[in-house]
């Protein structure tokens, strides 16, 4: 369950908050539901199966080297265990498991969609899982590994919301946008994001890292969101934009650390 496609490689775009605004100040939308998303990634399987066509690419290609450059600097073990929530279509892990992708001729000539699993693979690291809870979703990402050559890693369909008991220990979770969804479900989103801050503490090891990127949250927000069992580690620095003579963040980048 990726959200926030822009279609176009940059900043991801925002729902607005405008309208007829839910109780969280959020106004309810598809993006918040699972049909959506199913729908999307049938029609972007079929796409994929008939012409290979990898997508769309979620946040811009920097938010993907952003994570990685937070990643390298500090020093996170290559066999860290990593989860993807709401992977989509299954690419930031792939570049984190054998090398640089400015390295890479062959990824740079595809889409800059292939930065989401395929990212995390690219750079060496050897124990990622992505979950989604579209089974279609899943499908497009094994097509595009299969595509790669690529077989250790981990893909499941699971709901954030309500996982298996299989799913433990992660020393790193990521989220681009999945929360983001979440906060637009039609159907009692407040109660969502509350079940979202408990799976995410229970998949998570203590001090391990949560790195989310949101286009619909402030960083004071987010903080708000996450205050209990997180302790925010370090704010990454994102593209700024200027407005009527006002600066401010386009996306918001934000390493917890569970306490």
């Amino acid at each position: 369950m990726s959200s926030g496609a822009d279609g176009g490689g940059g900043v991801a775009a925002a729902p607005s908050r405008g309208g007829s605004p839910a109780e969280d100040g959020f106004v309810p939308s598809a993006l918040g539901t699972r049909e959506h998303w199913d729908a999307v990634y049938e029609r972007e399987l079929q796409t994929f199966q008939e012409y290979g066509d990898t997508g769309e690419i979620w946040f811009g290609e920097e938010s993907m080297s952003r994570l990685i450059r937070w990643m390298q600097k500090q020093k996170i073990p290559l066999d860290a265990s990593v989860l993807d929530i709401g992977t989509g279509n299954g690419v930031f892990l792939v570049e984190l498991f054998s090398g640089l992708c400015q390295n890479s001729p062959t990824l740079r000539c595809h889409s800059l969609w292939k930065f989401e699993n395929l990212f995390l693979a690219k750079f060496g690291f050897n124990n990622i899982t992505g979950i989604d809870y579209s089974p279609s979703a899943i499908q497009l990402s094994e097509r595009i590994l299969e595509k790669e050559g690529l077989s250790n890693i981990k893909l499941k369909v699971e709901d954030f919301l309500n996982l298996s008991t299989k799913l433990s220990g992660f020393h790193i979770c990521i989220d681009k946008g999945t929360f983001d969804a979440i906060s637009l479900n039609p159907d009692n989103a407040i109660e969502k994001r509350k079940q979202y801050v408990k799976s995410l503490s229970r998949v998570l090891k203590v001090k391990g890292f949560f790195l989310i990127t949101s286009c619909n949250w402030t960083k004071e927000e987010l903080l708000n969101e996450f205050s209990e069992g997180f302790e925010l580690f370090e704010e990454l620095p994102t593209p700024m934009f200027s407005f009527g003579g006002k600066s401010g963040n386009s996306v918001a980048a934000l390493v917890f650390q569970k306490s």
